[in-house]
């Protein structure tokens, strides 16, 4: 079996009629078929961009525009950092403009930004606590309202609300969205904070999103839908600094979540290149190292394992997009988690990703029109551009169709 036969749902045919500026057509003329973007979602963690239009000193910023023009090489989708107590640390006063300027900076370069996360009991803000809790819900939906409005047409994409099967019993720390989780129930609080986001934007999509991959979450999603809860997009988190699924695993996560008939994201996936986490540590946050080095063999196997999950995901038909989270060494838990290093050089898993999602995966022929001005023209779904010397249009593959469609060149 072909990787084309096995990847067939993630590919379209169209046919072009060409013709010239007079409408005339252009018979037997050779074209070039060049994609440039990917429907699928081919994503990571855009930290990076926000941190860039906030940084002052120029060496700093110069050393992570570096960094986003890397992540620019691979990526058409990121997901940018909204947690209330780091967004709003102090009430009325929100971090705005770095979001904003990051968030458009991302769409000029055809990049599609995810907002992360409307609502979650962690990295909540402090000042939410002196309210009661019916103050509390207001003004979470309130920010919901705010921020979705806000950012309309620039961030359309938002994981609602972040953990939510661990949400009413988390224990770690008191902390007001907890609190409201318990006194109005989990369903009910999922349903409110979606109905509240798609009323900002009827056009958004929703993701709801979580690190529990078990029966506990299918479970949820059931409640959730039963209630009319909105939920556009399941989002699964994927960390594993213990250790790599494996293929298996992955099918079976699939399985649990293919039967809602939803779309799928991979929301946040963590492959690292160094000395695996004890298998005994329950909570990631609490393996806190000061040094967590990556290794040429531990690159070796992140690469590999990198691309059979990404394989695994791209053949299924209900996964819409891929997010890797730590794009370099260091970050979360100081672990050896990005793709690339600390220093800004590319990891062996990067050059791979490379090879699957502008390579194999990706779509740039010549073709030549009959003596009528038509050119059949297949491959992955996405934009692409029709270029003859110097002249170019954009055509959009998105669907097989057996229409023609005139294109002028």
């Amino acid at each position: 079996m072909t990787n084309y036969e096995k990847v067939a749902h993630r590919r379209a045919k169209k046919v072009l009629r060409v013709v010239d500026a007079q409408g005339a057509p252009l018979k037997n003329t050779e074209v070039r078929f060049k994609q440039t973007n990917h429907k699928f979602l081919f994503g990571w963690g855009s930290f990076d961009f926000n941190a860039y239009f906030a940084i002052k000193d120029p060496e700093k910023k110069g050393f992570f525009e570096e960094r986003m023009k890397i992540w620019m090489e691979l990526f058409n989708y990121g997901t940018l950092p909204f947690y209330l107590g780091q967004y709003e640390p102090e009430e009325g006063k929100p971090q705005w403009k770095s979001r904003m300027d990051a968030a458009t900076y991302m769409k000029e370069h055809g990049i599609m930004a995810k907002g992360h996360p409307l609502c979650w009991h962690t990295a909540c803000a402090d000042w939410l606590m002196q309210y009661d809790n019916a103050t509390i819900l207001k003004k979470q939906l309130q920010r919901i309202e705010r921020d979705v409005t806000q950012f309309k047409g620039t961030v359309d994409i938002w994981d609602v609300i972040n953990e939510v099967v661990i949400m009413p019993v988390f224990d770690k720390y008191d902390n007001a969205i907890t609190r409201i989780c318990k006194e109005y129930g989990r369903t009910e609080l999922v349903k409110r904070v979606f109905e509240e986001a798609k009323q900002a934007n009827p056009d958004s999509t929703l993701l709801l999103n979580d690190f529990n991959t078990s029966d506990k979450y299918a479970e949820l999603i059931d409640e959730c839908l039963n209630a009319g809860t909105p939920i556009d997009v399941i989002g699964i988190q994927s960390h594993q600094h213990q250790g790599y699924w494996g293929a298996e695993k992955v099918h079976e996560v699939l399985r649990r979540f293919e039967r809602f008939g939803k779309p799928i994201h991979f929301t946040e996936n963590t492959l690292i290149s160094g000395a695996i986490m004890p298998p005994h540590i329950v909570d990631l946050n609490d393996w806190q190292v000061s040094e967590w080095p990556s290794t040429p063999e531990g690159e070796e196997r992140q690469k590999n394992e990198l691309e059979e999950m990404y394989r695994i995901l791209f053949e299924h038909p209900l996964v819409e997009g891929i997010t890797g989270w730590d794009f370099t060494d260091g970050m979360w838990l100081n672990a050896p988690s990005g793709i690339l290093r600390k220093d800004n050089s590319k990891k062996p898993a990067f050059h791979r990703l490379n090879e699957l999602i502008h390579g194999e995966w990706w779509t740039d022929a010549s073709v030549t029109t009959d003596e009528n001005g038509f050119v059949a023209v297949e491959g992955f779904k996405g934009d692409y551009e029709l270029v003859l010397g110097d002249k170019k249009v954009t055509v959009s593959l998105s669907a097989s169709t057996t229409e023609p469609e005139t294109v002028t060149l």
